[in-house]
């Protein structure tokens, strides 16, 4: 067989460019011979991450359109159309067997050029609702691998596969981490650990929330790993103690999943999946700051099959302190919280996506 040839492009956040990763890693497993190339976002965070995961990748000049009239966005057909002209260099010379796309500004003129090249490509819509960019490119995508039910209504049928999110193969089993999560992490086994998920850059809001009830939890016997993200470490690490530990990101995901009891978290498409398949009590605080308002349907979809407690920021001053004592207290309701959302898992993710990528393949 020839030597294979796959171009990945996911970006702008974690949530995009782990699913472009996981799935590159499995094509690397099952063919060993073949070829890499991620194209991402110049000065966007996959412009580090990819090469940190070993794989080659190249810029391209484009962002998203503000919300408001900017400088940016005047210059948002420039960078697009040097995009699609980038995009089309890039393939003409790599020659890919497949265009694989995960989200994120530099995925869109990208699959946009791979279509029209006739080049076979793949979407992965990680939320239960989907970006414009990913709509419009599903008419000529080739398959749309989907995290969530009931998707007809923006892509079509036939090209649709439910097969959930890559998510790391470490969070598979965590139950048997858990002693090793408490000594790693040093924590006391007596009490109830609260872990706080704000994202890789890290939620104003939520920091600001868990600043005001620090005292409340430390009164309730609760430790607390606190992951307040990058732009806020120096604000909040002044609290670090025994009981509470301020971390800007957290190398050990599965370790910090053992380890917790009750998750506050935001809730971005790739951390809703891997909840799911840890399967702990949630307390999802959705973003409203995010295009469509996506991470509020992802935490509903979750929610409507009782498998989550969902709290908006404007709610949270009137209701957090109270629903949070409930749910702390009520042992039964942890664990059937537990038990719905693990229901909601989709484990193999990865392994199908690519499954579909492979019957692309033209031989």
């Amino acid at each position: 067989m020839k030597k294979l040839k796959f171009i990945l492009s996911g970006g702008g956040t974690g949530g995009h460019i782990y699913p472009a990763v996981a799935i590159a890693n499995e094509l690397k497993s099952r063919f060993p011979d073949a070829e890499f190339l991620f194209v991402g976002a110049e000065n966007k965070m996959e412009m580090q991450k990819v090469p940190q995961a070993g794989y080659k990748i190249e810029g391209l000049w484009i962002a998203g359109l503000q919300r408001k009239l900017t400088l940016q966005n005047a210059m948002f057909p420039f960078k697009l159309i040097s995009s699609l002209w980038k995009s089309r260099k890039i393939i003409k010379k790599f020659k890919p067997d497949v265009v694989i796309g995960t989200g994120g500004f530099a995925s869109g003129p990208l699959l946009q050029m791979a279509n029209s090249l006739n080049i076979p490509t793949v979407i992965q819509e990680q939320n239960s609702f989907p970006g414009i960019t990913n709509k419009l490119l599903s008419k000529k995508a080739n398959k749309i691998c989907v995290a969530y039910e009931n998707l007809e209504r923006f892509f079509p049928k036939e090209k649709m596969i439910l097969t959930g999110n890559p998510v790391r193969q470490d969070l598979i089993d965590i139950e048997s981490k858990r002693e090793e999560a408490k000594k790693y992490f040093n924590l006391d086994a007596d009490k109830k650990t609260l872990l706080v998920l704000g994202g890789s850059l890290g939620a104003r809001r939520m920091n600001q929330l868990i600043e005001k009830e620090l005292d409340k939890f430390i009164s309730e016997d609760v430790q607390i790993i606190w992951q307040c993200g990058k732009l806020y470490f120096e604000d909040y690490k002044k609290y670090n103690s025994n009981t509470v530990q301020v971390l800007a990101f957290i190398d050990r995901m599965d370790l910090v999943y053992a380890a917790a009891d009750i998750v506050i978290s935001r809730a971005g498409a790739s951390s809703v999946s891997e909840l799911c398949i840890v399967g702990k009590p949630v307390i999802f605080i959705p973003s409203p700051n995010v295009a469509e308002d996506h991470q509020t349907k992802n935490a509903q979809a979750i929610v409507d099959k009782i498998g989550a407690i969902m709290l908006k920021e404007s709610e949270l001053d009137s209701q957090f302190s109270l629903v949070f004592e409930a749910l702390l207290r009520d042992q039964g309701k942890q664990d059937y919280l537990s038990e719905n959302i693990k229901q909601l898992a989709l484990p193999n993710a990865t392994k199908q996506i690519v499954d579909e990528i492979v019957k692309l393949i033209k031989n």
